[in-house]
C-alpha cells in the first residue's frame, strides 16, 4: 500500500491502470463499511452513467481489518473497468471516511470541478452524475443535494416513504436555504478548498450529522445551495429501519444534531447557548400542536409524533445525550 502524504491513517489499496488524473472533471466518492455486495451494486450503477464528462471514483473502505468492501471492488479498478482508486480509511467513523476521500480527491485529481457523494447502500440513476453537475452549473450553486428514494426490503413498508426520516426535504429543483445530508450530494472543488480539511467534524463520527454541520457552515460562509429533484439515487432500507425503536432513535438523533449544529453556528455570539436552549424549549412547547396538524393531514401517528421526538432530542442534547447509532452498525 502507498501511504498518502498527508496522513498515515489513509492508504491506497489500489488504482486503475493508466488513470489520466489531469482529465478528470468529476470525482465520485463512495464510502463503504461491511457491505461488499451492495458496494458492487453501487459501482455497477456508476459504470452505467450516461455522461460525456470524464469522472473517476474513490472508494473509501472504512473497515480496516477484514476490508471486505475493498477486496470486492479492487478487481474492477485493477482491470481498468472502473476509473479511480480504492483507499483505506484506517480510523473508524463516517466523518473519517468522508474526510479521507475528499482529501484524496484534492491531492490526486488536480483539475476536477465537482465532487459527488453516494453511499454504498444506494443505486444511482443512469443520468445522476450529469444531472447533478448540470444543476450546479445552471443554478449557479456551489453545493447540490438530490433525493434519496427509499426502497424498502419489504414492499409492505412502502407507507413509510413519507415519514420525515425518509422523505426528501424538497420536491422541486432550484436554489434552497439549507441541505442536511451527504447521501446524494455534489460539492464544488472551490468549497472544499475554502473550507479546508478536516472537512467533517470528527465528533459526529458515530452519531451522524457531520454532513449537516459541514453544509451549515458552508452556507454560513456564503456558498450557494441547490437541489436537483431529477438526480435520484435509490436507497435500500432494511426491515430493521422501520421498527419503532429505530425510527424513534433516528428522530431523537435528528434533534440532537440540530442543537449541536446550531450551537456551532452561533458560537461567539452573545448569549448563544441561552438562545439555542430557548428555541429548543419553544419547539418542545409547540410540538404537540404541530403533531396534531400532521395527524390531521396524514392520518399517520408515526409521522405525527416526529416533531415531538425532534424537539425532545434538541432538549436532551443540552444534557449531553448523544445517540451514536453508527457505533454498533449491526443494529443500524
Amino acid at each position: 500500500m502507498i501511504p498518502l502524504p498527508s496522513d498515515g491513517l489513509v492508504s491506497i489499496a489500489g488504482r486503475s491502470p493508466r488513470l489520466n488524473v489531469e482529465t478528470v472533471e468529476a470525482v465520485v466518492t463512495l464510502p463503504t463499511f461491511k457491505r461488499p455486495e451492495q458496494v458492487l451494486e453501487t459501482l455497477v450503477s456508476l459504470r452505467a452513467q450516461r455522461t460525456g464528462r470524464r469522472f473517476a471514483v474513490i472508494v473509501m473502505e472504512n473497515e480496516a481489518e477484514a476490508r471486505e468492501g475493498a477486496k470486492a471492488v479492487l478487481p474492477l479498478f485493477e482491470r481498468g473497468e472502473m476509473p479511480g482508486m480504492v483507499i483505506i480509511a484506517q480510523e473508524r467513523g463516517n466523518c473519517s471516511a468522508y474526510n479521507a476521500g475528499w482529501q484524496t480527491a484534492i491531492q490526486h485529481f488536480p483539475n476536477f470541478r465537482h465532487l459527488l457523494v453516494i453511499d454504498d447502500d444506494e443505486i444511482a440513476d443512469p443520468r445522476w452524475l450529469e444531472r447533478m453537475c448540470m444543476a450546479a452549473e445552471t443554478l449557479g450553486a456551489d453545493i447540490v443535494g438530490g433525493p434519496q428514494v427509499p426502497v424498502f426490503a419489504d414492499a409492505a413498508h412502502a407507507r413509510w416513504a413519507e415519514h420525515p426520516v425518509f422523505a426528501p426535504p424538497y420536491r422541486e429543483t432550484g436554489r434552497v436555504p439549507a441541505l442536511y445530508s451527504s447521501g446524494n450530494l455534489l460539492v464544488g472543488r472551490n468549497v472544499l478548498i475554502a473550507m479546508g480539511p478536516p472537512f467533517l467534524d470528527l465528533k459526529f463520527n458515530f452519531m451522524g450529522g457531520g454532513d449537516s454541520d459541514f453544509l451549515s457552515r458552508a452556507a454560513q460562509r456564503g456558498f450557494v445551495l441547490g437541489w436537483c429533484a431529477e438526480a435520484k439515487v435509490r436507497e435500500t432500507v432494511p426491515a430493521r429501519r422501520v421498527e419503532s425503536d429505530w425510527i424513534r432513535a433516528r428522530s431523537l438523533r435528528n434533534g440532537v444534531i440540530s442543537t449541536l449544529v446550531e450551537k456551532k453556528k452561533r458560537a461567539g455570539t452573545p448569549l448563544a447557548g441561552a438562545k439555542v436552549l430557548a428555541k429548543s424549549l419553544a419547539l418542545l412547547a409547540a410540538a404537540p400542536f404541530r403533531s396534531l396538524i400532521r395527524l390531521a393531514r396524514t392520518g399517520s401517528p408515526a409521522i405525527a409524533i416526529y416533531p415531538v421526538h425532534v424537539a425532545l432530542g434538541r432538549v436532551l442534547a443540552e444534557f449531553g445525550y448523544a445517540n451514536e447509532q453508527y457505533r454498533q452498525p449491526e443494529k443500524n
